[in-house]
C-alpha cells in the first residue's frame, strides 16, 4: 500500500501549543501512524462530512482524506467538547456561504 503524505492546516500548530507537551507527543504518533492506513481502527468517518476523526487519548484530531493525491490534511486537533463546537460553526458557515439554488421558470 502506498504511503500517504501528511499536511496541516496553518491553526494545527496553535492548537498544539495548548495541549500538554505528553499528549502532543501521543498524537504526533497517531498521525504518524495515519501515514501507513489513514482508515485504521479507532478512525471514524464523521458523519455528514468528508472528515475523519482519531482519538489518541483525551484529544481528537480532525482530518481529511485525499485519496487521489495520497494526503492527509490535519484540519484541527483539540479536546472533543472544543472540537466539535469549532467544527460545527465552520460547516455551518460554510453552508451559508453556498450560492443560492436558482429557481427554475416552472416551478414559480
Amino acid at each position: 500500500m502506498a504511503k500517504f503524505k501528511i499536511t496541516f492546516k496553518k491553526s494545527v500548530a496553535k492548537d498544539l501549543s495548548s495541549i500538554p507537551n505528553h499528549d502532543v507527543k501521543r498524537i504526533l504518533s497517531r498521525i504518524d501512524g495515519l501515514v501507513e492506513n489513514p482508515r485504521a481502527e479507532g478512525c471514524i468517518k464523521l458523519p455528514g462530512q468528508e472528515q475523519y476523526r482519531s482519538l489518541p487519548g483525551i484529544c481528537r484530531i480532525l482530518y481529511e482524506i485525499i485519496d487521489e493525491r495520497l494526503v492527509i490534511h490535519v484540519v484541527e486537533i483539540g479536546q472533543r467538547g472544543r472540537i466539535y463546537k469549532s467544527n460545527k460553526a465552520r460547516l455551518q458557515k460554510n453552508i451559508l456561504s453556498l450560492p443560492k439554488p436558482m429557481e427554475c421558470h416552472e416551478c414559480v
